[in-house]
C-alpha cells in the first residue's frame, strides 16, 4: 500500500463517527467465545467556559484552529469543549479506542470530530504499539489539550503551545517503558500525516497531507517527571496569501512579477519545520509544578522561528488549589527588505510577549473542578500572532484575560 493510499485509509476510516455507536452495540453483543476476554468502557469528559478580555482591538483564542476568539463581552466558544471516548479490550493484550469531540473549530462550528481512533497492542508489559489517528505529543502534556480536568489551570499556557495547529495524525507509534532500578525509563517514536485546517481571516491553510516524525524520552524519578522530546513536519501546502498579492497589484503596490517573486519568497510547501522541547513536572503532597521550554525553526520564511517557556506552581488547601504562573515567547523576525506588502505578510507570525498566571481550581465535587484565572498578556504592539481581528494601528500588545470555567469527567 503506497503512503497516499494509506493516508486515505486512515482519514477514512477515522472520520466514521459510527465506530463509536458499533462499539457501544458490541457491549449488547458479548464476547464471541467464553474463553475470550472482553471489557468495553465509555467516559466523557467536557469544559464550560466563559472568557472575557481588557480590550476590543484584538480577539483572544486558545488556539490556531479558531477563527475568532473572546474580546471585551463574555464569550463561551473559546474553552467550551465536550468530548466522548470508548475503549474496548478485544483481548488482555488488544485495544481499540475512539474518542470523538465537539469544540469550536476552524469553520466556526462545533460539528464533532474523531480525535482518536486507534488500534494498540501490547506485545509485552514493556512494549505499547498503536495505529490510527493518534493526539499529537509534540510537547509535554501536548495530547491531552482538550482535557480541561486534566489541566491546573483554565487551559494550556498558550504562549508556549500556541505554536502547535496540529491535534491529530494518522500513523503509528511505538514506546518502551524501561525499569530503572526504582524509576521508569519510557521512550516513544511516532510518524503520521497530519489532517485539518487552520482559519486565517476569511481563508483557511490546509495541513492535509503533511507528514511528521518526532519521539520523547520520559524519565519517572519518584514525584518528578521529566521530558526531552523532538519533531518536525514537512508541510504540503502553501499558505493561502494569493488573495493578499493579487490586492496588491490591483492596489498598484507591486507588480504581477513581484507577486510572484513574493509567493516564491513565502512559499511553505515541501518545507520542514522543528520542535525542540524539555520540560518536568513535579506533583507530591500540596504542591504542584511544572517547567517547560521549548525551540521552534522554521523552514518556511513566512512564519517565524521562536522559544518559549512558563513556569506554573499550585498549592493544594482542602478542596482547593490556587495557582500562579509565568509565560514568554519570543519569535525571530527576519531581517528583509522584499517588497512592504510580503513584510505586512510576515509580521502576522511575530509574537513577543509575557503572560502572567493567576488563579484558583476548586474540586468542588468528585471529576468536577471550578476555576478562575486571570492572564495578564504584556507585548511588543508587533506581537500580534496568534491573535484575530487585530488593530494594528491601536494594539498595544497589552491584554488581560478573565476565565470562568467548569471542568468535568464521566
Amino acid at each position: 500500500m503506497s503512503q497516499n493510499q494509506s493516508t486515505d485509509f486512515f482519514l477514512a476510516a477515522a472520520k466514521k463517527l459510527h465506530l463509536v455507536a458499533a462499539l457501544v452495540a458490541l457491549v449488547f453483543v458479548g464476547p464471541v467465545g467464553a474463553e475470550e476476554e472482553s471489557a468495553f468502557s465509555l467516559h466523557g469528559f467536557g469544559t464550560l467556559g466563559a472568557t472575557r478580555t481588557s480590550t476590543a482591538d484584538a480577539e483572544f483564542v486558545r488556539d490556531l484552529s479558531q477563527p475568532k476568539g473572546a474580546s471585551k463581552h463574555w464569550d463561551g466558544k473559546v474553552d467550551s469543549i465536550l468530548g466522548l471516548q470508548a475503549s474496548w479490550r478485544l483481548t488482555p493484550d488488544l485495544e481499540a479506542v475512539v474518542q470523538a469531540i465537539s469544540h469550536y473549530r476552524y469553520d466556526r462550528s462545533f460539528k464533532p470530530e474523531v480525535s482518536w481512533a486507534y488500534v494498540k497492542y501490547d506485545p509485552t508489559p514493556q512494549v505499547s504499539l498503536r495505529a490510527g489517528r493518534l493526539g499529537t505529543e509534540f510537547f509535554m502534556m501536548a495530547d491531552s489539550r482538550q482535557v480541561g480536568y486534566s489541566y491546573l489551570p483554565v487551559r494550556p499556557p498558550g504562549d508556549f503551545f500556541w505554536y502547535l495547529p496540529f491535534s491529530s495524525i494518522n500513523g503509528v507509534d511505538a514506546a518502551l517503558t524501561v525499569p530503572v532500578g526504582e524509576d521508569v525509563l519510557r521512550g516513544k517514536l511516532y510518524y503520521g500525516i497530519s489532517e485539518g485546517n487552520i482559519p486565517l481571516a476569511d481563508k483557511q491553510w490546509s495541513l492535509d497531507g503533511s507528514a511528521m516524525v518526532g519521539g520523547y524520552l520520559d524519565y519517572q524519578l519518584g514525584s518528578w517527571l521529566l521530558r526531552a522530546s523532538y519533531a518536525n513536519i514537512r508541510f504540503n501546502h502553501n499558505m493561502p496569501i494569493e488573495g493578499d498579492l493579487a490586492s496588491a497589484v490591483l492596489a498598484g503596490a507591486m507588480t504581477s512579477t513581484e507577486a510572484a517573486q513574493a509567493r516564491d519568497y513565502l512559499a511553505a510547501d515541501n518545507t520542514r519545520s522543528h520542535y525542540y522541547s524539555v520540560g518536568a513536572i513535579y506533583d507530591n503532597g500540596p504542591w504542584q509544578l511544572q517547567i517547560m521550554l521549548n525551540k521552534i525553526t522554521q523552514g518556511s520564511r513566512i512564519f517565524q522561528s521562536s522559544s518559549a517557556g512558563y513556569l506554573l506552581a499550585g498549592y493544594r488547601v482542602g478542596p482547593v488549589t490556587p495557582f500562579a504562573g509565568f509565560s514568554w515567547i519570543r519569535s525571530e523576525s527576519r531581517s528583509t527588505a522584499v517588497n512592504p506588502v510580503v513584510q505586512y505578510i510576515m509580521a502576522d507570525a511575530h509574537a513577543h510577549q509575557n503572560t502572567i498566571i493567576l488563579g484558583a481550581r476548586w474540586d468542588v465535587a468528585r471529576n468536577v473542578a471550578l476555576k478562575a484565572q486571570w492572564d495578564g498578556i504584556r507585548g511588543e504592539p508587533q506581537s500580534i500572532f496568534p491573535f484575530r481581528a487585530e488593530n494594528r494601528n491601536a494594539w498595544s500588545g497589552k491584554m488581560d484575560v478573565f476565565s470562568l470555567t467548569m471542568d468535568f469527567v464521566f
